[in-house]
């Protein structure tokens, strides 16, 4: 049964002008800078997993479905996050915006600041490949990006940002086991929701599944922490045919994802 949400008293909140405020201050003391400007948790409020979506309403709706005594940790800039539990398990859930700089910064503060373990996304995003359907879900092993993220690791090559791949293997089994109609495969992320030049026809011959805005960021972001991630995506609209759901269906539908993030946090 649901509990009634508790809140995150303003005490919490980090002051103005504080350390945590330096952008791009990475320390020895990344631990202690809670709460930061845009989580308002402090140290033990968060579990090692946190499963995201960029809607926070979505976030509220798996606090209130799939979540036993969910507790309110953050609602810094609306961006809500819960810990509960389900089946004796501690996960934590929480929005992480729309594009990568958003979900950038969130996740690099829970990996960092709060030492979360593994983050599991789930949203929606457009397919590109004609037998991938609305409604269907993508397991994203892999992630193409037109961002410029992977810049500030000064790397002499390109990054391929990838899955965890024991996540993305417990994802498969999962909707196997559910019998959830899925795909498995690269997906590209996006800066451009509305493209002047979106060469979906190229990404299309490379195999790339479908089109979202967050995964690679969240992958880099991964890495960089040695941490564990995975993104699980709906169709929530097909790109060649013009096929789509609405944003009712977007934030309260899409719950076959979040069966597969829940059976594998």
């Amino acid at each position: 049964m649901f509990v009634p949400l508790q809140r995150v008293s303003e005490s919490t909140r980090a002051p103005h002008g504080a350390d945590t405020e330096t952008t791009g201050n990475n320390t020895d003391n990344d631990m202690e800078n809670t709460p930061t400007p845009h989580i308002g948790a402090r140290r033990g409020e968060i579990a090692d997993t946190v499963i995201m979506a960029g809607d926070p309403l979505r976030v509220k709706f798996m606090a209130e479905n799939y979540l036993e005594n969910p507790v309110l940790f953050n609602q810094v800039r609306g961006m809500l996050g819960y810990t509960g539990t389900r089946d004796g398990r501690r996960i934590s859930v929480m929005g992480h915006g729309m594009g990568g700089p958003s979900i950038g910064i969130y996740t690099y503060e829970l990996f960092n600041f709060y030492d979360v373990q593994t983050i599991i996304r789930v949203g929606s995003a457009g397919s590109i490949q004609e037998d991938l359907h609305v409604g269907d879900l993508v397991i994203a092993t892999g992630a193409c990006t037109n961002s410029n993220y992977a810049a500030q690791y000064e790397l002499p090559g390109t990054f391929a940002p990838i899955a965890d791949f024991s996540l993305a293997r417990r994802a498969v089994e999962a909707c196997e086991r559910m019998g959830y109609r899925h795909r498995v495969g690269n997906v590209l992320s996006s800066d451009f929701f509305y493209a002047a030049n979106a060469h979906n026809d190229r990404w299309q011959r490379m195999s790339v599944l479908a089109v979202e805005m967050e995964i690679a960021q969240l992958y880099m972001n991964t890495a960089y922490a040695k941490k564990r991630a995975l993104g699980i995506c709906t169709v929530s609209d097909h790109l060649l045919t013009g096929e789509a759901t609405s944003a009712e269906q977007r934030q309260t539908t899409f719950t076959r994802m979040m069966d597969v993030a829940f059976a594998i946090a």
